[in-house]
């Protein structure tokens, strides 16, 4: 009996140390190499085969250097706006969704810009405790390995911004007809205000509400300091 426990825990024990080294070789991997393909793009890509639909998975990776600075500003000021200081997590944002959801209101997201490439780059989208343990796991890597500015570069490549559509560079075309380094700061608070359901909100046809998202984004735009990735610890401002 205590041969086959002794088995088991070297099988469990040898078990997490390999997806430990694993782990840390694509995060150290993708700090350098483009993030070409993610399980997200698997699930879109299964789901249109499903459907019967042509798989079509719109994305190209672009430098950051190349993507415009709307755009990011666009998003820290939606979706992130102390991400330049926390550590990977908003915990004044965590404890605010914990007590709407104590109260029976609508759920809202808490995630964290690190916490959704986290997600996107290195986990399926399917909800457990177990993948946000490992969302949890991979945020406090990326943050350690990867710092602000790749994190931003891999979040602004592979993060769903329409129907089959992934990336700054992707959406730019089909919506907007221009290149990421061109796209205007309305285009980019669209691009913003769709990130919550980009499959649900066009930016290239705005519905009223998103229109409506839109000048509020570039209304917080306008508020907050500029991204600078060479002053990490500028202190954003509230929204």
């Amino acid at each position: 009996m205590k041969k086959w426990l002794l088995r088991i825990i070297r099988w469990i024990r040898n078990l997490l140390l390999t997806v430990f080294i694993l782990s840390l070789f694509f995060v150290l991997l993708y700090k350098y190499v483009p993030v070409y393909y993610t399980p997200l793009m698997l699930t879109r890509s299964i789901e249109q085969l499903r459907s019967s639909k042509k798989v079509q998975i719109a994305h190209q990776w672009t430098p950051l250097s190349e993507i415009s600075t709307h755009l990011v500003q666009a998003v820290v000021a939606s979706e992130d706006n102390l991400f330049l200081v926390h550590n990977g997590f908003d915990f004044e944002q965590i404890e605010i969704a914990r007590q709407d959801a104590a109260k029976g209101k609508r759920l809202r997201g808490a995630s964290t810009i690190s916490q959704q490439t986290a997600k996107n780059v290195f986990l399926f989208s399917h909800r457990s405790w177990i993948r946000k343990g490992l969302e949890t796991y991979f945020t406090v890597l990326i943050e350690f390995v990867w710092g602000k500015e790749r994190i931003m570069e891999v979040y602004l490549n592979s993060i769903e911004m329409g129907e089959g559509i992934f990336g700054a560079k992707a959406v730019a075309k089909a919506h907007f007809g221009t290149t990421p380094d061109k796209l205007t700061i309305p285009e980019a608070a669209l691009i913003a205000a769709s990130l919550p359901n980009p499959r649900a909100f066009n930016s290239g046809n705005p519905s009223a509400y998103l229109l409506k998202r839109q000048a509020k984004i570039t209304s917080l735009m306008s508020k907050i300091m500029p991204v600078d990735f060479d002053k990490p610890n500028k202190k954003e401002k509230k929204k």
